[in-house]
């Protein structure tokens, strides 16, 4: 029986890699005589560029950049192809991981940082250019990676508006040109691992604000912020709000596509392509795919509907494994994922779920793998 096993990570927990090797391990122990590939992804969110580097043979370049609320952090990008592509995450500079829990400020953060990446990037003179959106800790609808890479945004005063989401509230003045001028000649590819909208119920500030820091109260605010952002950009210009995924990685999916010209691609399926997931599954017999969640929001973009998707044109069955599996699955089902089971074993914190979570992953798989073989000899004996 050969098995692909294509996870993403476990958000603040485990790498990709981490979780098919834990995955791998556990199937061994209950079906040692199986083929097992591993093929770690990711959505466009956190472990994209070493997802990318890894599978394309590139190498990772570190750099000193500013942090979600402007400490000094090292951050990477990745170069492929000889220096032909650069792959830069939003969530390396800027991400989620860059900030405890406790001090989580939506309304400050700011994504200066990731421009700052995109400039030590773009000095290689790439041809293409690849931005991962997923997993941001801001809400500044991209306003500072314009501002790293040279554009102007400034207040009534013609001073620089602050740093953040609140920040936007100012905003009185745009002039991109300079950081166009930046990028002129390379091919911007964004990946987004979400469909959201940039305003409104099903926006930046109200869908992913909470999770950043932001206070209903501050939802509100940011909302406001972002509206009046795309208010000025649309004067000058540049439509950032009225599609699909407008609304990724707090507005820079909007920003990138609308004021810099990229071309916007689900994170999940240009990942699958750069690894080559569909020649991987050439005579494959079950797909293990993984997220540390798996539920209704799963369906738009994320990992597990990827692959499902993918495997289930050649009529493969997908297991989902996660940490937390929701209620309603229907969408998944329909995808194409044949069954998600949660890994863990009772209620526990989420701490002790982070803690225990890869030795969570080795058990389920080998009980899996065992009924799996149990299966399998059924129906060679005809029984």
């Amino acid at each position: 029986m050969r098995v692909v096993i294509a996870p993403d990570s476990f958000k603040e927990c485990l790498s990709a890699k981490s979780v098919a090797a834990a995955i791998a391990r556990g199937w061994q122990r209950g079906a040692p005589h199986h083929e097992l590939v591993q093929v770690p992804l990711a959505d466009g969110g956190e472990g994209s560029t070493a997802a990318l580097v890894d599978s394309l043979g590139g190498r990772l370049h570190e750099v000193s950049v500013t942090g979600p609320l402007g400490e000094e952090v090292c951050a990477s990008y990745g170069l492929v192809g000889d220096g032909e592509t650069v792959i830069i995450e939003v969530a390396e500079a800027s991400g989620l991981q860059r900030v405890t829990a406790d001090s989580r400020d939506a309304m400050r953060a700011t994504s200066y940082g990731t421009g700052e990446l995109i400039n030590a990037a773009v000095a290689h003179r790439p041809r293409k250019l690849i931005l991962c959106l997923g997993g941001s800790a801001t809400t500044d609808g991209g306003a500072g990676i314009l501002r790293a890479l040279g554009a102007r945004l400034l207040d009534a005063a013609g001073q620089d508006i602050p740093p953040g989401g609140e920040g936007l509230l100012q905003l009185a003045s745009l002039d991109a040109a300079p950081a166009l001028e930046k990028l002129e000649g390379i091919e911007l590819t964004v990946a987004c691992d979400v469909s959201s909208p940039l305003l409104g119920a099903e926006g930046a500030a109200a869908v992913f604000g909470p999770q950043k820091g932001a206070t209903p109260a501050q939802v509100d605010v940011l909302d406001e912020a972002l509206g009046h952002f795309a208010t000025i950009a649309g004067q000058s210009g540049h439509d950032i709000h009225s599609f699909a995924g407008s609304g990724a990685a707090g507005g820079i999916g909007g920003m990138t596509v609308g004021i810099l010209g990229a071309k916007a691609r689900p994170g999940i399926e240009l990942i699958m392509d750069a690894v080559g997931l569909a020649q991987q599954l050439g005579g494959t017999d079950l797909v293990i795919t993984a997220e540390g969640a798996i539920d209704s929001q799963s369906s738009s973009g994320k990992t597990p509907v990827g692959v499902a998707a993918l495997a289930r044109q050649s009529g493969i069955p997908v297991v989902g494994l996660a940490g937390r599996v929701g209620d309603d699955l229907s969408a998944l089902h329909e995808a194409g994922l044949t069954a998600a089971f949660s890994i863990t074993p009772a209620p526990v914190s989420l701490a002790e779920a982070i803690h225990e979570a890869e030795n969570n992953l080795v058990t389920t798989s080998e009980q899996l793998a065992r009924l799996a073989e149990v299966l399998i000899d059924r129906g060679h004996s005809g029984t």
